[in-house]
């Protein structure tokens, strides 16, 4: 089992109330397979998808990555394991502005620091041109399309050959082309890389794609 959590639970303290954003979860996500969490709006999707990538730490309730219980990993040792295992792809790219996309995807393997610069600027090439960038490699964020962008993004998130990519409504500022594109890459992801993919979609037609689908609705899983 690649990633497993027991009765997750996330809760925030506010001056009215405290809110519970996911409530009891618990999810096992298998190697190399392609799962789909949806919900309506507001339903603790992206919550549980934090949660789920180390983003974010439970109130209650057990992380298990690869059998090993990591709900009491420090934030440095939470830092390691997402640069070295993991990989994100969120709905704004979030590129920087004033790298290029090639740049943009070194730098994850420089944070990583495991390569030459000769050997990160190849391998980041080499993400590039495998996801029909190779003529965008030295452009701006600001002189690609949105699902150029994105694409950049897929490739980023690839740098450090992660098990794990965690992608929060990757689709959602795309559109209808761009939007097929992204899915189709996603799914190729797990064949072609070896690697689990867990995506948040509001898109039931997104879903369907998936290997299995995790439905939440306020904050509870209630249905596989």
């Amino acid at each position: 089992m690649l990633l497993r959590t027991e009765n997750l639970t996330r809760t925030l303290e506010t001056e009215a109330m405290p809110v519970t954003l996911v409530k009891q979860a618990s999810v096992e996500i298998k190697e190399g397979e392609y799962v789909a969490i949806k919900g309506p709006s507001g339903s603790g999707k992206s919550s549980l998808l934090y949660l789920l990538g180390l983003l974010d730490r439970p109130t209650a309730g057990k992380i298990f990555y690869r059998d090993q219980d990591i709900s009491n990993f420090s934030n440095n040792k939470l830092a390691k394991l997402r640069l070295e295992e993991m990989g994100f792809v969120f709905q704004f790219h979030f590129l920087l502005p004033e790298f290029t996309s090639l740049e943009n995807v070194m730098i994850p393997m420089r944070k990583l620091a495991r390569l030459s610069d000769k050997e990160i600027k190849a391998v980041a090439t080499e993400r590039l041109v495998e996801l029909g960038l190779e003529d965008h490699i030295n452009k701006l964020p600001s002189q690609l399309s949105g699902g150029q962008r994105q694409r950049v993004a897929i490739a980023r998130a690839l740098a450090n050959n992660p098990k794990l990519i965690l992608a929060d409504e990757p689709t959602g500022n795309l559109d209808t082309q761009s939007s097929e594109n992204v899915q189709e890459i996603l799914q190729n992801l797990v064949k072609t890389h070896g690697c689990s993919v867990v995506v948040v979609t509001h898109d039931p037609e997104f879903a369907k794609r998936c290997d299995r689908t995790i439905t939440i609705v306020d904050g509870a899983i209630i249905k596989e």
